[in-house]
């Protein structure tokens, strides 16, 4: 689960981090007051979206010469007439594709003094099974760049759960950083805090970019980006009501509400299948047969009827799917469950596209009587090759 850097900020204030004084704006009314909450002479005015790249991002049907989703503004009055120009638009960035996503809060805060620019970040290590820091001197760029072109610029370090932070972890990013004075206690400092924010509120991602050094010479946090885990996110009810389903895929969100694994993809056919490592190999295999799955959809093991309805439900109502594939192989889940499921699902939805069913396992006869004597126009394959063989052919024509 994600956050907006607005909310992201306010909860790093609680642990005490440096951050600037700002205001949240969700209708153009509100701006000019929200503004002028706040001393200046320098106003920030950031686009809110789930994405990178603000900056650099373009607004659809954007005027000649207009900038991206962050602007620096030196009145109360620019600031808001700023803030009323993004509120409602579509803003494009290298993260959110070409569709981009809509712009419905804006955050307005007040602008910082700049010496120099850092990375840093606090993440889960799959590798290690623990929480690592990354951080670099070149503050303000995409860290994908940052690895490809000076990885010699990166320093990335773990920390052993069973000792937790030591005020030595924080020297060593310090030092790595470039820090020094009083600039190498602070960082300590708050190097701990964000440890503490990390495991405290379950998040699986901390990335602050920039970091900097005010003209000052204090550290700030200039940009927060965090993550949660959303298996935990049952423990913080401070956390859950931060979700903001208008950034979230419409399919998605709804396939969380039934507790599906389903990710959206840019293909053509549609899947449901029971067990993500099934599902993955489904997916390869559409690929193999040459054509692209529309999405990844894992019902798990104990789907029952309505589970598997809704599923079905979600995938018919991409427009992109032009034919189906369902792929199950009954251990925990029967058989007879998914074609229940089905048949009640195209007997609501109605079905417009090619379906292909692939049943084998616990009640896998009984499952394909009730597809038979249902009258349903399904394509039955003997085994997953072939199924992925004839869904790619009916899609082809």
């Amino acid at each position: 689960m994600n956050i907006h850097e607005y909310q992201a900020k306010a909860l790093l204030r609680q642990y005490g981090a440096p951050v600037s004084d700002g205001r949240v704006v969700m209708r153009a009314e509100e701006a000019k007051t929200a503004a002028g909450e706040m001393d200046g002479p320098l106003w920030v005015v950031k686009a809110q979206i789930h994405a990178g790249g603000r900056g650099k991002g373009k607004f659809k049907e954007a005027d000649a010469g207009e900038k991206g989703g962050v602007r620096l503004t030196k009145s109360v009055e620019e600031a808001a007439e700023e803030a009323k120009r993004m509120l409602g638009r579509t803003l494009v960035t290298h993260q959110t594709g070409p569709a981009g996503k809509q712009v419905n809060r804006i955050y307005i805060e007040d602008g910082s003094g700049i010496e120099r620019e850092m990375y840093l970040a606090l993440l889960v290590d799959r590798q290690t099974s623990r929480i690592s820091f990354v951080c670099s001197t070149e503050g303000g760029m995409d860290i994908e760049e940052v690895a490809a072109h000076t990885p010699e610029k990166i320093l990335s370090f773990s920390v052993d759960p069973a000792t937790g932070y030591q005020s030595f972890h924080g020297r060593r990013v310090a030092f790595s950083l470039g820090l020094t004075g009083k600039q190498v206690k602070e960082c300590v400092s708050l190097m701990g805090l964000l440890y503490k924010a990390f495991t405290e509120k379950d998040m699986e991602m901390l990335e602050i970019n920039p970091l900097i050094v005010t003209d000052e010479g204090s550290l700030k946090v200039l940009d927060a980006k965090v993550g949660f885990d959303g298996n935990a996110v049952y423990r913080h009810a401070d956390i859950a009501a931060l979700r903001d389903e208008t950034e979230e895929d419409p399919k998605e969100l709804a396939a969380s509400k039934y507790d599906l694994n389903y990710i959206a993809l840019d293909g053509q056919i549609g899947c449901m299948v029971n067990g993500a490592g099934l599902a993955m190999a489904t997916m390869d295999i559409i690929k193999l047969y040459g054509s692209e799955p529309a999405n990844f959809l894992d019902v798990g093991g104990s789907a029952t009827r309505e589970k598997v309805t809704e599923a079905f439900k979600i995938i018919t109502s991409d427009p992109n799917v032009k034919g189906i594939l369902v792929n199950i192989f009954g251990g925990i889940m029967r058989c007879d469950i998914i074609a229940e499921g089905v048949v009640a699902a195209v007997k609501e939805v109605g079905l417009q596209v090619p379906l292909v069913v692939r049943l084998e396992g616990t009640n896998v006869e009984k499952g394909k009587e009730i597809i038979n004597a249902s009258g349903l126009n399904v394509i039955a394959a003997d085994n997953l090759s072939d199924a992925a063989e004839k869904i790619v052919k009916a899609v082809k024509g």
